[in-house]
């Protein structure tokens, strides 16, 4: 039967870059998308973070 199935840990969303994306569902492509973009701001604040945390050294090492 498949109510054991039921009781498995659901796999986390996620994407891969490349996937097929044939087989979803407007509302699937819609929730990857806002994924993608949470990503891809949490990227840029971490480049932020690091390019500034350069700077902060550079400029220590200068004077």
């Amino acid at each position: 039967m498949s109510f054991i199935d039921d009781d498995r840990p659901q796999k986390k969303v996620g994407h891969e870059i490349g996937a097929d994306l044939s087989m979803l569902s407007v509302d699937e492509l819609k929730a990857r998308v806002e994924l993608l973009k949470t990503e891809i701001a949490r990227l840029e604040a971490e480049a932020t973070r690091k390019a500034s945390g350069r700077q902060a050294a550079e400029s220590f090492f200068r004077s």
